[in-house]
């Protein structure tokens, strides 16, 4: 089972990894704690990488998984505190462009923040 750390904010969850090394088996239970978390409150989500050295192959696909499903329920997701060895992995899979991705948690909560202004007013626009 995956060592997380969760902190609820008003439109958002903070999922933080408490994890130096992300192996295939912790990718699956990460992906099912999320969709858990979705399932009981729909709410965005940010996922900390803060001191995960390392993630299996199987992380970055899931997560570009997680990625789509997320936002397909106008929701949205942000990676932050990637190790560069962390990136390295992201980039060889093609993720630094589909997967919204900051340096820090702080602008990840704006990007999250941000976003669901920008689906009230398509709301309102209707």
């Amino acid at each position: 089972m995956i060592k997380v750390k969760i902190d609820t904010k008003e439109i958002f969850h903070v999922i933080s990894i408490e994890e130096t090394n992300l192996t295939a088996n912790m990718a699956e239970d990460l992906i099912e704690l999320v969709a858990k978390k979705q399932e009981e409150e729909n709410k965005s989500l940010v996922i900390n990488f803060l001191g995960v050295e390392s993630v299996d192959d199987s992380i970055a696909v899931s997560l570009q998984q997680l990625h789509e499903k997320t936002y397909a329920h106008k929701m949205s997701l942000v990676i932050c505190g990637l190790s560069p060895a962390v990136k390295n992995k992201f980039q060889e899979h093609d993720l630094l462009d589909i997967i919204n991705i900051t340096p820090t948690a702080s602008e990840a909560w704006d990007i999250v923040q941000m976003e669901e202004i920008e689906r009230e007013l398509d709301l309102d626009a209707d």
